[in-house]
């Protein structure tokens, strides 16, 4: 047993002796070593010759390069790790400069490039297009154009350039104005933009020119830390859940990577995705429940389980201006962590429609943690479809989403959503059955619609098949939140629990209040209705995120039950405990800001430390109850 001991000992010291320390330098040359004094110029030239434990830092400046590491790591105690320097700026861009703008009438320009700089990609050639894709008849392109880092908006026709109108239904209408149109021949791509009073030849202008700014080709590349840049500008396709979904920055069907403190911005369509491998069957399933069935059986032959795929981490990251997702994922981003990431201004242009946009869009979330991230400004803020089976939601901040907080579609449960924050004017569209929701603080409406498709559940805290079911609506939770109405009623849904009048399965709702003409449950052995305005507001100052709450004293004198395993009990479908992704017994004794819930009274809502009047809550960055 001692010799044993010994000769893992020496194997170890092994390891380490062998790990390496590669740097990158805008003053290095690929010829170099990679050593600190004669370091690399591409980051890729580090990536080629990295292996497991190796450690690559990346030093000040632009690097304009598509990173795509040939090997990961053998663990998550062997990972190949990607870090910027400490304290230095370091900007990875699928972009390149174009400064050659010949005016061509008025505030237009135009700029001639052969399509040899380009290789054997032109993203203004590459059309958008995939399954669940609008092209709102329209041709969009792969390829963007940028002033001084804000793009600019792509038009169908030349005319649109020449004489631009204000879009309306976006969030920038003067920011449309700057447009601009492509066309190809043989030999060379055009380029037409209006940069109004701007001179293209004096500002920075650049272009899409790469896929991605950080991702494999390869699938099962994995145990990679990426961390620490500033990534922006990829030319990334359309990312539907049953074909490749390429990002900015992505794993493409593997394991174990840890992507944090990153700030991604401008890509095309997703930021981060965790998704699927692609394959002859991509963008063949004709839009359709049942091509996407066929699409997870096929998964499972490629390797789809918790020994090969999944369980990721994605943390502090910055993502924002991105035209599909922030964080996507089909099937890739079992058993990972989303967490304390700020997510705003996605899908804002409106020039495409379809059915994938979101900050956060995961189809089979399973045994999922997603917590603490802020979504605002993102059309859907958490789009949980298919297959949200474990998945624990708990801590997050979403608000000014144009159509919903929290979208959960066709998933059977169980599943949690407990400690968040839904201000939106639909907080909650809720296409599912088996969820819990504890202790949140719900303002907008919720909608309830059953639907005939036959989707998934799967075996415990596994991606095998336990069946096919249709989402007949009900068997949800309901406990302990606070309920509200920031707005009158409509055909998006009611506020309060009005939507779940008639549902096909049974209901178990107790200790929520119900303020400001928010509907009760009519059914409801404890709750509190209370016929006043909590003056409710979130203001944004600066960098920081206050919430404002007049809390009735009525509301702290509740006899509410402390929420466990044993009170939710059984999801009916797949006839599974609700249970933290490790299998343990959930009990929700912290709050949204981390305090200890009263066992006897818990308080309704995500904050057990409100005061009777105005309370004054800090929800970002960090959590404060002042």
């Amino acid at each position: 047993m001692k010799k044993l001991t010994l000769i893992l000992i020496f194997l170890s010291i092994g390891l380490t002796i062998s790990a390496k320390e590669y740097h990158v330098s805008k003053y290095g040359n690929d010829k170099n070593n990679g050593s600190v004094e004669s370091p690399f110029l591409t980051i890729q030239a580090a990536a080629n010759i990295s292996r497991p434990g190796d450690i690559i830092i990346v030093h000040e400046g632009v690097y304009r390069e598509w990173i795509i590491p040939p090997l990961g790591g053998n663990s998550d105690t062997e990972r190949i790790v990607y870090t910027s320097a400490e304290g230095e700026k370091v900007e990875i861009k699928g972009s390149e400069i174009i400064n050659e703008w010949e005016r061509f009438k008025g505030t237009v320009w135009k700029a001639k490039i052969s399509n040899s700089f380009f290789g054997d990609y032109n993203p203004y050639k590459d059309i958008i297009s995939g399954d669940w894709f609008n092209d709102n008849n329209r041709v969009h392109h792969t390829g963007e154009v940028y002033l001084n880092g804000k793009s600019l908006w792509e038009k169908p026709i030349l005319e649109e350039v020449l004489n631009p109108v204000a879009e309306m239904d976006n969030f920038d209408p003067e920011g449309s104005k700057y447009t601009w149109y492509c066309e190809s021949d043989d030999e060379y791509t055009y380029i037409y933009a209006n940069f109004h009073d701007a001179d293209p030849n004096n500002e920075l202008v650049e272009i899409n020119v790469r896929k991605s700014c950080f991702y494999p080709v390869k699938t099962g590349i994995n145990y990679i830390i990426v961390r620490g840049f500033h990534m922006e500008q990829a030319a990334t396709q359309w990312a539907p859940p049953t074909a490749e979904q390429p990002g900015l920055i992505g794993t493409n069907w593997g394991k174990g990577w840890i992507i944090e403190n990153n700030i991604i911005r401008n890509s095309k369509c997703s930021g981060i995705t965790l998704g699927k491998h692609g394959d002859e069957y991509d963008n063949t399933s004709e839009n359709s429940a049942e091509g996407y069935v066929e699409t997870i059986k096929r998964a499972l032959t490629r390797g789809w389980s918790k020994e090969n795929i999944g369980s990721h981490i994605i943390r502090n990251n910055t993502i924002s201006e991105c035209g599909q997702t922030g964080i996507c994922g089909s099937m890739g981003a079992v058993f990972s962590t989303i967490e304390n990431n700020n997510i705003f201004n996605i899908w804002t242009k409106r020039q495409w429609g379809g059915a994938e946009m979101g900050g956060i869009k995961i189809h089979s979330s399973i045994d999922m943690r997603i917590l603490n991230n802020r979504l605002v400004n993102c059309h859907r803020g958490l789009w949980l479809d298919w297959m949200a089976q474990g998945t624990i939601v708990t801590g997050n901040l979403l608000y000014d989403n144009s159509s919903d907080d929290l979208f959960v579609e066709v998933n059977h449960g169980p599943f949690l959503i407990e400690n968040n924050i839904l201000l939106s004017e639909v907080s909650i569209r809720d296409w599912s059955e088996g969820g819990a929701f504890v202790h949140n603080l719900i303002a907008g409406k919720i909608e309830l619609r059953p639907q005939s498709r036959e989707t998934p559940f799967q075996l415990p805290h596994s991606t095998e098949i336990g069946g096919l079911r249709k989402t007949l609506g009900g068997d949800n939770r309901y406990y302990n939140n606070i309920f509200t109405c920031n707005g009158e009623t409509n055909q998006r849904g009611e506020p309060g629990m009005a939507a779940y009048k008639n549902t096909k399965l049974p209901m178990f709702v107790d200790g929520n209040v119900y303020l400001n003409k928010a509907e009760a449950y009519h059914n409801e052995p404890n709750s509190l209705k209370l016929d006043y305005d909590p003056g409710l507001e979130i203001k944004d100052q600066e960098d920081e995120v206050f919430l404002f709450l007049n809390v009735d004293e009525e509301i702290l004198k509740m006899n509410n039950q402390l929420v466990s395993t044993d009170l939710l009990g059984t999801a009916k479908i797949p006839d599974q405990a609700y249970t933290y992704p490790d299998g343990t017994d959930i009990k929700i004794d912290r709050d949204f800001f981390g305090y200890e819930r009263s066992k006897r009274n818990p308080v309704p809502g995500p904050f057990e430390k409100l005061k009777p009047g105005m309370n004054t809550l800090k929800l970002w960055p960090g959590k404060v109850a002042m």
